[in-house]
């Protein structure tokens, strides 16, 4: 059986340096908002190139925060609209209306699923306040119209860069783009934890120290509260492992780029849609290699018959999701068009070169 993500064996390829920092920190009796964090937050930074980053208990949390800050703020408020992808995954509208902010649907562009840029400022009303892009399946969203727009509008830009560590748009990280940006280290990312782990990163220092307070139950000083915070820490044992892994992330990358690259020059069947490689190949991480195809549920049992396992990201799209049945009644063509027909084969940087064919040579003949 191909696995679509053989977590066991990616992380067993650091097993020495992880089991030794897990024993180093399992002795030392220090667990929380110690040293591994601290060294792990300085190397995060100065990998994303953000003067500041937090570490918190996961991806979800990472949003919620950003969100929660700006509200303690007071630069955003209760109700205020931040635009978002239609088509991302459902914790990027929970992070919106968590905080009581609404959130309002930009469908994606159909060549790379990304959100379509070009159709942002039709949606901008007088309370919108942000925007939040989605570095989605690991390719940048990003662009000088963006900035322009986020710009005239005075609009706060949000990054999701869940799936999306270390790509770059010219010569910037992912993370260090926007005004602020959360992170997600669930085990199956490019950079995963072993458990649930996440940061943020953001260029204001006050932004940054009140996410800090928020997410230490809206607490500076031990038992004196300055908000109403939550609890999201990112733990010393998970800071450990993610710092010996954050070295080797790029050469990760580049294997998923290698395999990227395969798939689009060697599959041909007509029935399958590819995703397009980006001009720069910095810009694509491949977090998910996902295909189109209108036959994507025979497909999918084709493929597992022949032992090659897939997922799909994502079957059902927010505003259809019975949490948000307020929104169901909406309809984005697109993004309803995408959630029918995407499907992820397996990408990882411990693909072996027989199973890349493997994969290849099936596909061609369904």
């Amino acid at each position: 059986m191909i696995k679509f993500l053989d977590l066991q064996k990616i992380n067993l390829q650091y097993q020495e340096e992880i089991e030794a920092k897990l024993i180093d920190t399992f002795r030392s009796g220090w667990y929380l908002l110690g040293n591994e964090v601290k060294n792990f937050e300085t190397n995060l930074s100065n990998y994303i190139g953000s003067p500041n980053a937090i570490g918190v208990a996961n991806g979800l949390d990472a949003l919620r925060l950003i969100f929660k800050a700006y509200l303690e703020l007071g630069q955003l408020k209760v109700g205020d609209e931040v635009i978002v992808p239609a088509n991302t995954y459902i914790a990027s509208l929970l992070a919106i209306t968590d905080n009581r902010l609404k959130p309002v649907f930009a469908e994606p562009s159909i060549e790379n699923y990304n959100l379509d840029i070009s159709k942002i400022e039709a949606l901008i009303t007088p309370k919108t306040k942000a925007i939040m892009v989605v570095h989605l399946y690991g390719q940048v969203c990003w662009s000088k119209e963006l900035e322009a727009l986020a710009k005239k509008h005075d609009l706060k830009i949000v990054e999701d860069n869940a799936q999306a560590i270390g790509a770059e748009w010219n010569t910037i990280k992912t993370g260090n783009l926007g005004d602020a940006a959360g992170f997600s280290f669930y085990p199956g990312k490019n950079l995963g934890a072993l458990g649930d782990a996440g940061a943020v990163t953001c260029k204001d220092a006050l932004l940054a120290k009140t996410i800090i307070t928020l997410a230490n139950y809206g607490s500076e000083e031990k038992y004196i509260n300055k908000y109403q915070g939550i609890n999201s820490r990112l733990d010393e044992m998970q800071a450990g492992v993610l710092d010996v892994k954050l070295k080797y992330v790029d050469a990760d990358n580049e294997k998923r780029r290698k395999i990227a690259e395969r798939y689009c020059a060697e599959i041909t069947n007509p029935k399958i849609i590819l995703p397009q490689l980006p001009k720069n190949s910095e810009e694509h991480v491949w977090h998910l290699f996902v295909i189109r195809t209108s036959k994507r549920d025979l497909l999918q049992k084709y493929l597992l018959e022949n032992d090659i396992q897939t997922l799909i990201h994502y079957p059902i799209p927010p505003h259809k999701q019975k949490a948000y049945k307020y929104y169901n009644h909406l309809s984005f063509p697109i993004t309803e068009k995408i959630h029918k027909e995407v499907l992820s084969l397996p990408i990882s940087p411990v693909m072996e070169e027989g199973e890349v064919q493997k994969v290849i040579e099936v596909i061609n003949q369904f």
